[in-house]
């Protein structure tokens, strides 16, 4: 691999001028180095209240990934409502097919746009080769083009993975069509347009069936895939499907459909599909079409339909859907805002809070650690709010836990130790409503159930 002399100084002149680098991009498509900071802005209302109510980690740079769709730290509520997603996403393409698959690759060298890999480099390394005065800059270039080639790849989507596992899988159906392979899993994306690469969580099912069906299964993806984010949506109609124009398709595509959400800076893609054609599974499989083909009498090699997600965007997406406000006079005439977090039953991060009234005894505690005890076992997600010190009035209690998105506030009190009763308030309503303690977690349970099968 050459390179010419000027691009290479130049690259390496970069990297003397401004420090450090993490990602390296190797190949003749890109011969940027990428600095692991870009600029980023204040966070935004919903950002700010993401970071208050713990689910995103706090910091300018971290709130800006986390805009842009791209990997972040998250804290506890953005790490279990990421994890809700991606198990909703599992059970919507486990179902949707009997003949959709699991499998978990490893990064591949390949690309959607060609064998141009991202590189990582580790910058001690690099900052070494720098420092060594007795090469000259012929030696210096290929050393580094040397350090470079050796530099293991980042994959930059999860289709190369399931192209290389259609042979096996196609035994394990028995040579018929259609079938699919889906996986989750890091990749590594051009983030801001500038090619500097940036980790997202990338979901992708793969899908394999006979040419002459390929456009259709594109459209039954698209529906399904449109219907699966509408279904945990506030607002259904924020999330659209559109087509992707004639020269923004991939080399190797001849449709392509976009699902997006609008927030409110703009239009956000969430899901691509592809009707991809067989070129790509020829490449891989290095044109051999007799172990491809498939029993459907014509000797045909499948047609590839791709649905790739991006979860980190989707998250931002359902957080930005469900925020509500609202402005209200009390009977003083005086405004009271309002903010709740309303995302759906099965995504919400904690469906239920246990709280203890006024005059918390040891008995009233102990109340509290069975129910928290039956509610994991019957796997309902519960925030301890009776091991609360600080002492705060049931007001703000509720405003907080509308923030994180609490379904459900359990106050136990001295009533429940005489008749068992409980006070009850819903989120979504703010309802108080008295309840029998034998009565809740079932409650709890079929509200959820009910929520899911809509």
């Amino acid at each position: 691999m050459k390179v010419p002399d000027s691009a290479a100084a130049v690259m390496l002149a970069r990297w003397v001028r401004t420090g450090p680098w993490r990602w390296v991009s190797a190949g003749p498509c890109t011969r940027r180095l990428c600095s692991a900071a870009g600029p980023s802005e204040g966070p935004e209302p919903l950002l700010q209240l993401c970071v208050d109510r713990y689910y995103v980690s706090p910091g300018r740079t971290n709130t800006e990934r986390f805009r842009r769709g791209t990997r972040c730290s998250y804290g506890p509520l953005g790490a279990e409502l990421r994890r809700n997603l991606l198990d909703q996403w599992w059970h919507s393409v486990g179902r949707s097919s009997a003949q959709v698959f699991a499998i978990d690759s490893v990064g591949s060298s390949g690309g959607e746009g060609g064998p141009c890999p991202l590189k990582v480099v580790d910058s001690e390394t690099f900052t070494r080769l720098l420092d060594r005065p007795e090469l000259s800059k012929e030696q210096l270039i290929q050393e580094a083009l040397l350090l470079l080639h050796r530099a293991p790849a980042m994959r930059t989507n999860l289709l190369q993975g399931a192209l290389e596992q259609f042979v096996p899988a196609l035994e394990l159906v028995n040579r018929r069509l259609p079938f699919g392979l889906a996986e989750a899993g890091p990749s590594f994306q051009p983030s801001d347009g500038s090619g500097c690469p940036a980790e997202v969580t990338q979901t992708s099912l793969v899908w394999f069936c006979s040419p002459r069906t390929s456009s259709q299964w594109l459209d039954h993806w698209t529906r399904q895939r449109l219907k699966w984010w509408r279904k945990f949506a506030l607002a259904p109609s924020h999330f659209s499907s559109s087509e992707v124009p004639a020269e923004e398709l991939v080399a190797a595509a001849s449709r392509g459909v976009r699902i997006q959400y609008s927030f409110p800076w703009g239009q956000e893609t969430l899901e691509t599909l592809w009707s991809r054609g067989d070129a790509e599974l020829l490449h891989t499989h290095h044109g051999v079409r007799s172990k491809l083909q498939c029993r459907d009498g014509k000797k045909t090699v499948p047609h590839v339909v791709s649905v790739t997600g991006n979860v980190d965007r989707g998250v931002m997406a359902f957080l930005s859907n469900s925020l509500q406000q609202t402005k209200r006079e009390d009977r003083k005439q005086k405004l009271l805002q309002r903010k709740v977090l309303k995302l759906h039953p099965v995504l919400t991060p904690v469906k239920v809070a246990l709280n203890i009234s006024r005059g918390a005894t040891v008995e009233l505690r102990q109340v509290c650690e069975g129910l928290l005890q039956e509610f994991q076992e019957g796997k309902i997600s519960t925030w301890p709010g009776y091991l609360e010190t600080l002492p705060t009035s049931m007001e703000q209690l509720n405003a907080k836990y509308d923030e994180m998105g609490v379904l459900f506030t359990v106050v136990v009190g001295e009533n429940t130790l005489e008749s068992g009763l409980l006070q009850v308030r819903s989120r979504d309503t703010t309802v108080k409503e008295t309840m029998h303690i034998s009565e809740i977690r079932k409650f709890l349970s079929r509200y959820i159930s009910v929520a899911d099968s809509n």
